[in-house]
């Protein structure tokens, strides 16, 4: 009962901030025919409405910014630390430039390659408080499964159940939310889609597939079940973001709230 308490307080304290924050781990393709280098893209931002990109790292009491905590990949079972294949940048969202990081990825060898990246909890001055979102990617080559459902036991975790690179439009997503390896009951979770191109090249967010009929199709909600499970219906092609708020066992980060949050995207395609 404190866990769930714990987990709905901490969601409605970070409402206002953490509505539409998304940690982006991007590439452009998660399944492969063959293996090949990946660009990989690492930004902070609102996924549809693209209406803020934020400053990677940003702190309240320094104006330097800190560092990426963790950044690796799991194939077959072995994690390889990818920090230092980060590369910092400036980002173009549509209304303005924020620090994110780009990275490259030689996915050669056949099967998943589970990424995380747990980025420096981020200051958000609307809520006086922080949030970190610990994200999780999966890209697959020649279509042999391996490491997709792994449990990696992280402080905050969506563990997908449903292959999130192997999705048709229309279908479904389902995912069980957890904390260090152990189901979190009630979890709250948004969705975003993914409303924008990226162009790689330039570093920068394109212009808008869609316009929402209202705000609350901009972020959309739901809550798993008492054994941290939730299913989502996936109806347009592209990336989709999911979001557990405050699931993390971290709730306060230099004397102020923290909201530790889960995150995984996933990729979604087309019949044709």
């Amino acid at each position: 009962m404190k866990l769930i308490i714990s987990v709905l307080t901490l969601s409605l304290l970070f409402a206002s901030s953490a509505l539409a924050h998304f940690q982006l781990l991007y590439t452009p393709e998660s399944a492969l025919e063959r293996g090949q280098t990946i660009e990989l893209r690492h930004v902070f931002t609102h996924p549809f409405e693209d209406e803020h990109t934020m400053d990677m790292g940003k702190q309240h009491d320094t104006k330097k910014l800190s560092a990426v905590e963790e950044f690796f990949v799991v194939h077959r079972g072995e994690k390889t630390d990818l920090r230092k294949s980060l590369k910092q940048i400036s980002f173009k969202g549509n209304k303005n430039a924020g620090v994110g990081f780009a990275s490259q990825y030689a996915a050669r060898r056949m099967g998943d390659h589970l990424f995380v990246i747990q980025p420096a909890p981020y200051f958000e001055a609307s809520e006086d408080g922080y949030i970190q979102q610990i994200t999780k990617m999966v890209v697959n080559v020649a279509g042999l499964p391996t490491d997709w459902n792994s449990t990696l036991g992280l402080k905050a975790e969506i563990l997908p159940l449903t292959p999130p690179y192997a999705i048709w439009t229309g279908s479904t997503f389902t995912g069980v939310v957890m904390s260090e390896g152990q189901p979190v009951p009630f979890a709250e979770i948004e969705i975003e889609y993914l409303n924008h191109d990226i162009d790689l090249a330039a570093n920068a967010m394109g212009p808008a597939r869609v316009e929402a009929p209202q705000d609350s199709f901009v972020t959309l909600s739901l809550i798993a079940d008492a054994n941290g499970t939730f299913t989502f219906g996936l109806p347009k092609a592209g990336w989709w973001g999911f979001a557990a708020l405050g699931v993390g066992p971290d709730d306060e980060f230099k004397g102020k709230e923290l909201s530790q949050d889960a995150v995984i995207w996933v990729q979604v395609r087309d019949m044709k």
